[in-house]
């Protein structure tokens, strides 16, 4: 690192907005809502996403209640395109929600862009061009007339090629790429010259979107600058007025928020921050943070740890452990005073109660965490070393979340038996806290298999299952084995069975080779927690797991259950 920094770095220059009102603003309600994790998130991504986890991913941010979502650069690839029409012809875009592509503006992209869109019911399209000074002289070779020449007339290609699909209704959006590094009389002068062309009116919106494409400044210069655009831009009146936020300085969610009280009236970004470089804005901090405001924020994220299981899979990127909100360690604390405090508040707190907590800005149970490792937080102590000493000596990779439930029944013999515990005891410990030899085989038949590679296709398994002393028949249908595994013993024991997240891997090589599943299941809607099934047959270890999980529910926990036997 340089000594002296200044010869390299320009600091970023104040606006001067003497007058500013966004420090005393406050926000009571929640902003216009746009998800870019199929299109700003996808970019970002080692692997893009395949149709399947663009299709998962977009059904998700439906069922969190995105009423806008960016769903892909149709023009960038034959899979982007194919994505959208594939919304638009299966008709899978709820009444409620409207799609959003983007394109630069070049002609054939622009042509391209509504070409994928023949047909849709409603639609925002986003035209973005570079502005900034770097990119007018490196990139581009172009004056300040040029780059507003540029977006006025592919503005003006946008009204002729909404006006050959009459019965989509148009929505246009215009972001000046790198108006965080843009001055702001040229920033102006270009948006305006844009909506001159769109002549957009109070009933008949325009979006303006305003993008830190690279987060030069501290927020409240962004903030400062937002409010200038609020104040100057022309035709104020017919425009939302958006901001797209990265996070290269790490303070994304500041700026985002102090963007919507300088009067941005809309929020571009994605969940969890996922993006470019350091990342886009995390939607769920700020709708997290309004919710602990007493704000609405209008979205659902009461089942968080089902969002974070689909969006790292569709991602294939972890969700760090000390993220706001949805990390498997936020709301956890080792420290014994902070143990102390917690527990003393809940015993003080009366069902009613305004939410003033110690080291909990939101209640757990809201985000459909329980309090388990709040309470213990302790037990948690050491879940590194435990899942060491299994893999290294046994093979067992836990997931994380398995990690920090299995510490707790650790913990538990530690504090009685007030010594370190070995590999082998360990291993006897996980055999019979999830019931590891005490399940026995699992014989599974696939009887009857429908709509074979369709849409529909389904699985109906049917045999036998001996339960509480009993041969209890079963039978159940779903999308495959485990799916309708889980109906069948849901049907037959009474027990409502769901799977959260899943994992699988091999131990051993060759003919001695065995399968290890982790399933995650919520029980009855109450409980949520790990069964673990081992099997030379990869299936029959998933159905081990849910047989042990489900034992693990019904209050005596697998280790102290009788051994019980499932034939399918």
């Amino acid at each position: 690192m340089l000594k002296q920094p200044q010869a390299k770095y320009r600091a970023f220059a104040p606006i001067g907005l003497k007058d500013r009102t966004w420090p005393d603003a406050v926000l009571t309600k929640a902003p216009i809502w746009l998800s870019t994790d199929l299109r700003d998130g996808n970019q970002a991504l080692v692997e893009p996403m395949d149709i399947t986890r663009k299709m998962r991913m977009f059904e998700t941010l439906v069922a969190i209640g995105f009423k806008e979502i960016e769903v892909g650069f149709p023009s960038a690839s034959q899979v982007e395109f194919d994505f959208v029409r594939k919304l638009i012809e299966e008709d899978r875009i709820p009444d409620d929600v409207t799609i959003q592509v983007l394109t630069q503006a070049r002609d054939h992209l622009i042509a391209r862009t509504f070409e994928a869109l023949q047909g849709a019911p409603r639609a925002i399209v986003h035209l973005y061009n570079a502005v900034a000074p770097v990119m007018r002289r490196v990139v581009l070779g172009m004056d300040e007339d040029g780059i507003v020449e540029l977006a006025a007339s592919h503005a003006r290609m946008f009204n002729e090629m909404a006006a050959k699909q009459p019965n989509t209704r148009w929505t246009f959006q215009y972001s000046p790429e790198m108006f965080s590094g843009t001055d702001l009389a040229f920033s102006k002068r270009v948006v305006d010259a844009v909506t001159a062309v769109w002549a957009p009116t109070p009933e008949r919106k325009c979006i303006v979107n305003l993008p830190s494409t690279v987060e030069h400044s501290t927020p409240n210069i962004f903030a400062d600058m937002i409010e200038w655009m609020h104040r100057n831009l022309a035709r104020r009146d017919a425009i939302v007025l958006s901001v797209h936020p990265h996070n290269d300085r790490g303070t994304g969610t500041a700026a985002g928020e102090f963007a919507l009280m300088a009067g941005a009236d809309r929020i571009e970004g994605c969940l969890f921050g996922n993006g470019e470089r350091t990342g886009n804005l995390d939607l769920v901090n700020v709708a997290l943070n309004l919710y602990t405001q007493g704000v609405s924020p209008e979205l659902d994220f009461s089942n968080i740890d089902e969002i974070r299981a689909t969006v790292e899979h569709c991602n294939q990127i972890p969700v760090h452990p000390r993220h706001p909100y949805v990390g498997d360690l936020v709301y956890t604390s080792f420290s014994g005073s902070h143990q102390d405090a917690i527990k003393k508040a809940f015993s003080a707190r009366k069902d009613g109660d305004i939410w003033d907590m110690p080291y909990l800005p939101i209640d757990p149970k809201d985000v459909g965490r329980s309090y388990e490792a709040v309470i213990r937080v302790n037990s948690q102590s050491g879940k590194g070393g435990i899942a060491y000493l299994l893999e290294s000596e046994y093979g067992i990779e836990m997931p994380r979340r398995l990690q920090m439930e299995f510490s707790q029944t650790v913990q538990r013999v530690m504090d009685v038996a007030g010594k370190e515990l070995t590999a082998a005891d360990l291993w006897q410990l996980f055999v019979r806290e999830y019931g590891i030899e005490s399940v026995q085989a699992l014989q599974h038949r696939v009887l009857q298999e429908e709509g074979k590679g369709g849409a529909n296709a389904s699985v109906l398994l049917r045999g036998d299952l001996a339960w509480n002393g009993e041969t209890v028949a079963i039978e159940g249908r779903g999308n495959g084995p485990i799916d309708a595994f889980t109906h069948a013993l849901s049907a037959a024991t009474g027990h409502a069975v769901r799977v959260i997240d899943y994992h699988q891997h091999a131990i051993g090589a060759g003919a001695d080779a065995k399968a290890v599943a982790y399933l995650e299941l919520r029980v009855d809607e109450s409980r949520t927690l790990f069964g673990v099934g081992i099997d030379e047959d990869t299936i029959a270890a998933s159905l081990k797991a849910i047989v042990s999980g489900v034992e693990r529910a019904r209050g005596n926990g697998a280790h102290s259950a009788q051994s019980e036997t499932a034939t399918v």
